[in-house]
């Protein structure tokens, strides 16, 4: 059972990944109508939202795209920074919604921001604690799966305030691009772009769901699994 939850939930995410990477190699050619970059398009819907204190950066990476709430900087891949196609212009609208959020602070993004710190923990606990087990023989069988369940519970948990924040980013994107791009062609690529960008978020929910409930198994059993 745990080979096929492994592979099961490795596949899909797998999967999500093929698919963004296939859908953004499509929609990332041509030249928009606007003849707009993405960061002139991140600019411009600041600047249209009231938002002045954002620094729009380009970053290393392909699709390391993001909004750091922390020091209120939207970094741009170089595709995206400087694309002109539906697809960057998709994105860099996807971490203005981000912004957007932030200014307006959009409860869910709060709670994930606060949430950071005990994710990372239990991430940790996810890496080493089975090999802890494994090469010490320290750790009984069910106390593992507390804390296994416990860990992944939070990453669970994580995971699930991440979707409205993303799905409400990619909604503001669509909004906020109005007059940027046109409609055709150029609208129905940015919508899915941002549609196969979601399913990597939903898979990684799934994926940690599905973790949590085969560590919790036993503990709500009151029985043992052998692991690897």
């Amino acid at each position: 059972m745990i080979w096929i939850l492994f592979l099961g939930t490795m596949a899909l995410s797998l999967w999500a990944m093929w698919r963004v990477k296939s859908v953004y190699k499509r929609y990332n050619q041509g030249v928009v109508s606007s003849g707009l970059s993405g960061s002139e398009v991140a600019a411009r819907i600041l600047l249209r939202t009231g938002i002045s204190d954002v620094e729009i950066t380009e970053g290393e990476g392909v699709l390391g795209d993001h909004y750091d709430p922390t020091h209120k900087r939207l970094v741009l891949s170089a595709d995206n920074y400087h694309g002109r196609t539906p697809a960057a212009l998709g994105v860099a609208a996807h971490e203005c919604g981000h912004a957007i959020q932030h200014a307006n602070a959009y409860a869910p993004l709060h709670w994930r921001m606060a949430a950071v710190g005990i994710t990372n923990y239990a991430n940790y606990v996810v890496m080493f604690l089975p090999l802890v087990g494994l090469f010490t023989g320290l750790i009984s069988p069910m106390t593992g799966a507390m804390f296994m369940a416990g860990a992944w519970g939070i990453i669970m948990l994580f995971n699930l305030i991440t979707l409205p924040v993303e799905f409400d980013a990619s909604r503001r994107a669509k909004v906020e691009l109005e007059g940027f791009i046109a409609s055709g062609e150029e609208a129905l690529g940015v919508k899915r772009v941002l549609d196969a960008a979601a399913w990597t978020y939903v898979a990684a929910f799934i994926t940690s769901l599905a973790y949590f409930l085969w560590h919790l198994l036993p503990l709500l059993t009151g029985g043992s699994r052998e692991r690897e």
